[in-house]
């Protein structure tokens, strides 16, 4: 019983694990304010015949804070991945000198600041309803486990043990996007 009770644990926590790294994720394309290659992740370029990701076809640096350069492999495709950013809704204006595709990545307003920050608390709250099925799950397997000789008190443990785990978890989200909201405020 005990290594079922470890696998139950062992699943919460590994699920909560990926919540937390897939809200790393969308928290990290959610941009503050400097520009980063990372801004740029979601753009899909059409070359040779497929759709390939733009980190596929060419090289995305930062020269400063506001301005992206994207330095293709072949400056044939330089026309489809200027595409496709304009095709990506980044709110970002490609500029294509012939060797490289150059964006300068305008200072946000206050108004979409504050809608960054929303999409930023949001993000936040989808990641705790995956913490609130994840507590569901593993308080239904001990539940099972009643049936299997599981004392009332131990099963009363455990989920209290659970809802620690939830609660720890649930702090780092609530950390994790109120310290991007304060990002994405600062001027």
């Amino acid at each position: 019983m005990e290594d079922e009770i470890q696998f139950i644990f062992e699943g919460l926590k590994e699920g909560n694990d990926k919540a937390i790294s897939h809200l790393n994720s969308s928290l990290q394309k959610i941009r503050a304010g400097a520009a980063t290659p990372s801004m740029l992740d979601s753009v899909v370029v059409e070359a040779y015949g497929s759709q390939s990701p733009l980190s596929g076809v060419a090289n995305v640096s930062t020269l400063d804070a506001r301005t992206l350069s994207i330095q293709p492999w072949d400056k044939s495709t330089l026309e489809e991945i200027a595409k496709g950013v304009m095709n990506a809704n980044l709110g970002l204006n490609p500029q294509n000198n012939g060797e490289m595709i150059i964006i300068s990545v305008p200072m946000l307003t206050e108004e979409r600041r504050r809608d960054l920050g929303k999409k930023a608390k949001s993000d936040g709250e989808h990641a705790k309803i995956s913490l609130r099925n994840n507590r569901k799950d593993a308080i239904s397997e001990i539940k099972k486990l009643k049936d299997d000789g599981l004392s009332e008190d131990r099963q009363k443990d455990l989920e209290a043990e659970v809802q620690d785990i939830t609660n720890n978890y649930t702090k780092t989200i609530d950390e994790l996007a109120a310290k991007k909201e304060v990002d994405i405020m600062k001027i």
